[in-house]
């Protein structure tokens, strides 16, 4: 009889507990926006210290995937979402400005060029310092350099003030898997994003100003787009990447 009256109390107490403690809040979930499928992943401005850019590991090689990623973080630690983070070279090495925990590791290029990334607008994706998130402009950047912990080159931008890059076309036939990074205006949240199917340049695009409301946004990249994500049971492999960025926790 006690040990029934004990066994129902445990059953109780847990109950209690279960419903006294929220659930974790997921970094990442699908979406929809003008009928088009994504993965978005948020990250706060609290949570702007255990955001990280890779790009080398110890022996000095480019990390190259999320395997290599994750097998160089510390015990108690777990990658709560990743993707790459701008384009690179035929070595792996960033076309454009890297800065990581305030290293240069790559300087900022502000001349056009061919490929997305020359297709001016371009952007800088900056972390850290009197505000959490900002995407800016290149030339901008270059011209008032703002203190970032971390930072990652790409281009070309999404959103700029507001508005569309003006080279998107409505009725574009380019369509790939994309992905990119947004931030809210006022700097406290940053958005990253991957689509599910190919999508255009117009329709990313949209889904940043219309959909999530941000004022400036940062194409990553097309083809080679990658995701690590356990919320939505996602963890892309296949080609190899540059620059990864990623949010780093404590294991689930």
């Amino acid at each position: 009889m006690w040990t029934e009256l004990s066994r129902r109390l445990g059953v109780a107490v847990g109950m209690m507990m279960a419903l006294a403690i929220p659930a974790a809040a997921q970094t990442c979930e699908r979406m929809e926006h003008d009928g088009q499928g994504y993965v978005l992943c948020r990250v706060e401005a609290a949570q702007e210290p255990a955001l990280r850019l890779w790009q080398d590991g110890p022996d000095g090689r480019p990390l190259r995937n999320f395997a290599n990623v994750r097998a160089t973080l510390d015990d108690g630690e777990a990658l709560a979402f990743a993707m790459n983070a701008g384009m690179f070279h035929p070595d792996y090495r960033p076309v454009g400005l890297l800065v990581i925990d305030g290293h240069e590791e790559s300087g900022i290029v502000t001349g056009g060029g061919g490929g997305n990334f020359g297709m001016l607008p371009n952007g800088v994706f900056c972390t850290g310092g009197d505000r959490p998130f900002r995407v800016i402009e290149s030339r901008s950047f270059a011209a008032d350099r703002p203190g970032c912990r971390l930072a990652t080159q790409s281009g070309p931008m999404l959103v700029i003030d507001g508005e569309l890059h003006p080279r998107f076309l409505v009725d574009s036939d380019s369509r790939y898997i994309r992905n990119g990074v947004g931030v809210s205006p006022d700097g406290q949240t940053a958005f990253f994003a991957i689509s599910s199917r190919p999508v255009t340049f117009h329709e990313f695009g949209r889904l940043f100003r219309d959909g999530l409301g941000v004022r400036d946004a940062l194409y990553f990249d097309g083809s080679i787009s990658r995701l690590f994500a356990p919320d939505v049971n996602r963890a892309d492999f296949g080609r190899s990447m540059g620059p990864i960025i990623g949010l780093v926790g404590a294991p689930g």
